[in-house]
C-alpha cells in the first residue's frame, strides 16, 4: 500500500494529539501503527491518506462493477449470506427502537441498495434515500427505484439540493469505520435530521470485544480504509460529541455486531465517557499474545 502524502491526524473524538501506538499493529500491517488516544482512550489509525485515495481503494480496488454486478474480489457483496444476515438484524434493531413506518430514512454509504431496499418494503414501510459515493452502485440503486445521491455524506451536506431537506432517520450501517472522520460523517448527519430524529449506526469488523479473531486477519497493509475502531464507549462518546443521545444498544459482547440508536439531542452538551488508553493498549497487547501463541500462520 502506497503511504505517499500521508498525514497524522489528531483523536477524531477528543482531538488530542496525545496518541501512542499499538506495537503489535505494526507486526501485522507492514509497519503501518494503529494509535490509542492517550486522552479518551479511542482507537484510531491516525496515519491516513487523503480522502480522495481512500475512496479510490474502496471503488476501484476493493469493489469492482462487472456486467452490472458490484463485486469485490468475490469476497464481498450484500448478495452474501452473512451480510444479508446482518442487515436483517439491524433492520430489526432499528425498527423496534423507531417504528419506521411512514419515516423517512437516508441511508448513508448506501452501497448497492440492498438494506434500503428492505426498509421501503412493506414490513417496514420506510421513505428511503440513498447517499453513495460509487457510480456502478448508484446505477443498482436506480434500478431498484431508490432516489440517490451521488458522494459523500459531506458532499451532501454541502450540496444546494440539501438544502432545507430533512429526515426522520440516519442509517450507517458498516459505514463509519471506513470513513476519513467518523466525527465529520455524523455531525453532518445531524445537520440533515429533523429534530429528535434517530441515527443508527452499526458495525462490526472491527470492534473492541474479547479478541474476535487471530491478528493477521484484524490488521492489514491498508490499514486506513478502515481506520475507525470502536469499542461501545468510543462510539457512544462520537454520538455525544455530534449530538446525540444514545437510546438503544444492542448484546455486543458475545455478538459479532456493535449497534447503537442515538436520538437527536435538543441544543445540549450531551455527556460520554471514553476508555482508559492503557486498558485498550493492554487488551491489544492481549490479543497479540494469544495470536501468537494459538493462531500464527507458518
Amino acid at each position: 500500500m502506497n503511504r505517499e502524502g500521508t498525514t497524522l491526524y489528531p483523536c477524531d473524538l477528543c482531538a488530542s494529539e496525545d496518541l501512542a501506538e499499538v506495537p503489535s499493529s505494526k507486526h501485522y500491517s507492514g509497519g503501518w501503527p494503529l494509535h490509542v488516544c492517550r486522552q479518551c482512550g479511542f482507537a484510531q489509525v491516525a496515519l491516513r491518506r487523503p480522502p480522495e485515495a481512500i475512496q479510490k481503494d474502496w471503488a476501484d480496488e476493493l469493489y469492482r462493477a462487472d456486467d452490472g454486478q458490484r463485486l469485490s474480489n468475490a469476497t464481498y457483496t450484500a448478495r452474501m449470506p452473512a451480510v444479508h444476515a446482518r442487515q436483517v438484524f439491524a433492520a430489526d434493531f432499528l425498527n423496534e427502537a423507531v417504528d419506521l413506518k411512514g419515516k423517512s430514512v437516508v441511508d448513508i454509504g448506501a452501497g448497492e441498495g440492498h438494506f434500503l431496499a428492505m426498509l421501503q418494503g412493506p414490513e417496514f414501510g420506510a421513505a428511503g434515500f440513498a447517499i453513495e459515493p460509487s457510480a456502478a452502485n448508484g446505477e443498482l440503486l436506480k434500478n431498484l427505484g431508490i432516489e440517490a445521491f451521488q458522494g459523500t455524506m459531506e458532499d451532501y451536506a454541502a450540496a444546494p439540493e440539501a438544502s432545507g431537506r430533512r429526515f426522520d432517520v440516519a442509517t450507517l450501517i458498516w459505514t463509519l469505520e471506513n470513513c476519513q472522520s467518523a466525527l465529520g460523517v455524523l455531525k453532518a448527519a445531524a445537520g440533515i435530521l429533523n429534530d429528535g430524529g434517530h441515527i443508527l449506526v452499526a458495525t462490526g469488523s472491527r470492534i473492541l470485544v474479547p479478541f474476535k479473531k487471530p491478528l493477521q486477519y484484524y490488521f492489514g497493509d491498508n490499514m486506513d480504509i478502515h481506520p475507525f475502531h470502536f469499542s461501545a464507549n468510543s462510539l457512544k462518546g462520537l454520538l455525544a460529541v455530534a449530538g446525540f443521545e444514545t437510546s438503544h444498544e444492542n448484546r455486543h459482547i458475545d455478538s459479532d455486531y456493535l449497534v447503537l440508536v442515538g436520538r437527536k439531542a435538543a441544543g445540549t452538551d450531551v455527556p460520554w465517557q471514553g476508555d482508559e488508553a492503557e486498558k485498550v493498549l493492554d487488551f491489544f497487547e492481549r490479543w497479540h499474545q494469544d495470536t501468537q501463541a494459538n493462531f500464527k500462520e507458518a
